[in-house]
């Protein structure tokens, strides 16, 4: 890890049918060993990843909407004790994918949680909930953007749907965020693709990296995460230095593995400055065509 450059790791994860939380989290362990050891500094995991720990409660619970949200609670104490864990053992920052937690009022948000070598943990919600989360499960809204600081640069976390809509990445980026990673859990290829071209469309409007970090695999066991699709990615800006179609790197389909990129945040900078076009910074400009649009009146309409 250099002071403007990291290399990121973005998670494919299948999640299991495992009998223990003791087995998660040594399925866990060995996962960010893996990246950590390939030279990884940021690590992705992906949505609802976190919905593997349900397979532990048995069927009944798994297969259960309510119930998978009610038991899971039990489980995040650990879950944050872990990543803490790892994060300082392996010198890592660990974007947890996503947890969907009750809040004191009830509701449920889905939370993605980053963690930082020197033990510190913070957290982004997700803000734009699609129609499962909000007709079936009941998961909430939440309410804030944040920014998390770094050893390399600012970054920050568009969980899944929200990485759909441009305002909320525009204003982590002009916050100061080189970076956005996206945690995502899709069950078609469409779904896949939605989140797959928000983000291009991100890193093409704000000139910078978007990681993509899915859920895979079908899961026959889970009501919540039954079937996944996806390949984790990271994209770049679309021009001079970068890949001409903006796609660093992709996995294989729907396959376990990681996926590995190493970012230069120095070239955001000059890209910014230097590029073809300038997409980051001409973005103000759109609104003085949009303030007071003027709708031409259609050839065949009647005067009142």
């Amino acid at each position: 890890m250099s002071e403007r450059g990291v290399r990121v790791a973005a998670a494919q994860y299948w999640p299991e049918d495992l009998s223990s939380w003791d087995a998660v989290a040594d399925k866990l362990t060995h996962w960010v060993r893996e990246a950590a050891g390939e030279g990884a500094g940021l690590l992705v995991f992906p949505e609802y990843f976190s919905m593997e720990i349900t397979a532990s409660f048995g069927p009944e619970v798994a297969r259960s909407l309510p119930l998978s949200l009610a038991r899971l609670q039990e489980r995040l104490p650990d879950f944050i004790a872990l990543f803490r864990d790892l994060a300082r053992e392996h010198t890592v920052f660990i974007c947890a994918g996503s947890f969907p937690e009750r809040l004191p009022d009830g509701r449920h948000c889905n939370r993605s949680y980053f963690f930082t070598p020197a033990g510190a943990c913070g957290y982004q919600e997700k803000l734009q909930m699609t129609r499962f989360e909000t007709e079936q499960w009941h998961v909430s809204p939440g309410r804030d953007l944040k920014v998390f600081d770094t050893d390399f640069g600012r970054v920050a976390i568009n969980i899944c749907y929200d990485s759909e809509f441009p305002l909320l990445a525009r204003q982590q980026v002009e916050q100061g965020a080189d970076i956005l990673l996206v945690p995502s859990c899709t069950d078609t290829l469409a779904g896949y693709h939605r989140v797959r071209i928000g983000c291009q469309a991100r890193a093409l409007e704000n000139q910078c990296f978007v990681v993509q970090s899915p859920t895979v695999g079908e899961c026959p066991w889970s009501e919540s995460v039954d079937r996944n699709t996806g390949a984790a990615a990271v994209y770049t800006p679309v021009d001079y230095g970068f890949p001409a179609d903006g796609v660093l790197v992709c996995g294989e389909m729907n396959s376990p593995q990681w996926v590995y990129a190493d970012l230069d945040l120095g070239e955001i900078a000059r890209i910014r400055k230097e590029g073809q076009v300038f997409n980051y910074r001409d973005w103000p400009a759109q609104y003085d065509h949009v303030q007071s649009p003027t709708i031409p009146e259609h050839p065949g309409a009647k005067r009142a």
